[in-house]
């Protein structure tokens, strides 16, 4: 059955950056097989089911390239504290006492979240594993939720030191065994929720291990996404152990390439930043949480003017305190043009690719999804601008970019269904969720004597 959503003001994000008014989008099970004006469309295909959007804005799904989706339990615990501390004092302690049964509903909790916000695809750096079988919970919420994305199978090797809890440090061929057991189980080709690995960062993995997973992702094409260049402390470990950055480091043992998604980068340098570019490597830029834990400002004008592809994400919600790609896109334009003193270094337009098809890209999807294009996939969100916060409206990238705040989002459709439909969320009962997340929260945060 051909579906089509008709009367809307369409942000493409092809090429050619077209807006289309007035504008129809049809899809065909998973598919988008026709893009153009309304009653053409409607002429083609007279008998399909139809979807008015009329006064709405029609965009592609956004995608979230870097978040923890267990740290939705944890909103508002890390507040105030650096980095060092915020893992040893707050997020360490409640890692340890994270169960199945937490990790499943704040996983959900997150995709609830990600759906109400206009994001369709997400990324969870997943480093939680003192019990059996934890990225399998995530991977079941986002099955059950109908999010797409990539669960990334985070893991250290080292860091006691520096206040990592010995019960999260792992031997690397365990890891990559688990790994391997995992693609086994749920990577499918084309298939709608991926694993992937994820080396958490350069002072809590040892080069041994970066050199292993880079011979793993070459031999099973997974994605590989790791924290890069967060902090001084960072900087300043590397230094210590390598006499150079980071970047240069895991270029000396030919880590980097298109597959590897870098987090983060606040710190790279002009010489870091030609070597990520010469491998085609990816970055997620995530400006509120690097605001939030007083990390810095990453140089993103440096990295687009060398061509480096450069996408959004939220982090974990203790340390950003949502999944809104929203505010990432505001924050990400206005921290350049005051840090710059240039209201020019950072448009609208730019931010709203970077959550979309540069998102797309970072993830090796760039074919399939972040696009309004026939033939790619059916990741749809439709944007009610019926709140005096994004009207009145002249500018739709200006309007989504600086104006909303994430709730005009009305329906969203992922893989050719919807899973929100007239702001009512469809394929799970969002009440119970948040009711079990708000149980799981209070309760975790009281096991780890946090609060």
């Amino acid at each position: 059955m051909v579906e089509i959503l008709i009367n809307a003001l369409v942000v493409t994000m092809n090429d050619k950056r077209e807006v289309l008014e007035n504008a129809a989008v049809a899809v065909e099970d998973d598919r988008i097989i026709a893009v153009g004006e309304t009653d053409e469309i409607i002429g083609v295909y007279a008998d399909a089911q139809r979807t008015d959007c009329a006064g709405s804005i029609i965009i592609p799904g956004m995608v979230n390239t870097h978040t923890h989706s267990f740290q939705t339990l944890l909103k508002g615990l890390g507040d105030d504290m650096e980095l060092t501390k915020w893992i040893s004092c707050m997020t360490g302690p409640a890692a340890l006492q994270l169960t199945q049964d937490d990790l499943h509903i704040a996983a959900m909790h997150a995709c609830v979240e990600s759906i109400r916000s206009g994001v369709t695809t997400l990324v969870d750096f997943q480093y939680v594993h003192t019990q059996p079988e934890m990225s399998d919970k995530v991977v079941e919420a986002f099955q059950r939720s109908g999010m797409r994305g990539f669960v990334c199978r985070g893991f250290m090797t080292t860091g006691a030191e520096f206040g990592v809890p010995e019960e999260m440090i792992e031997q690397i061929d365990d890891v990559l065994a688990d790994v391997r057991a995992s693609i086994q189980k749920h990577n499918r080709p084309g298939g709608r929720v991926q694993i992937g690995i994820a080396p958490c960062m350069v002072w809590t993995v040892d080069r041994n291990a970066y050199q292993k997973v880079r011979a793993l992702a070459d031999q099973e094409g997974i994605l590989i996404t790791l924290h890069l260049s967060e902090t001084d402390f960072e900087t300043e470990r590397a230094m210590a152990d390598y006499g150079c950055t980071e970047t240069q480091m895991l270029h000396g043992i030919g880590f980097w390439g298109p597959d590897v998604l870098a987090v983060h980068c606040v710190n790279c340098n002009s010489e870091d930043i030609t070597l990520l570019k010469q491998s085609d490597t990816k970055v997620s830029h995530n400006p509120c949480s690097n605001l939030y834990l007083g990390s810095g400002i990453a140089p993103i004008p440096k990295m687009l003017d060398s061509g480096l592809t450069v996408a959004l994400g939220s982090d974990g919600p203790a340390s950003s305190n949502n999944h809104s790609i929203f505010h990432a896109m505001k924050f990400a334009a206005l921290i350049q043009k005051g840090v710059h003193r240039d209201p020019t270094i950072m448009t609208a337009e730019k931010v709203l690719a970077m959550a979309t098809i540069d998102g797309a890209r970072s993830v090796g999807l760039d074919h399939e999804i972040g696009s309004i294009e026939v033939g790619k996939k059916a990741d749809i969100v439709v944007i009610t601008p019926d709140s005096p916060w994004i009207t009145p409206l002249h500018n739709a990238p200006s309007a989504l970019v600086y104006s909303a705040l994430g709730h005009e989002v009305s329906s969203v459709m992922i893989d050719g269904k919807f899973v929100m439909k007239n702001r009512a969320v469809l394929s799970i009962d969002e009440t119970d969720v948040r009711n079990k997340a708000q149980t799981a929260a209070s309760n975790l945060a009281l096991r780890a004597a946090i609060i």
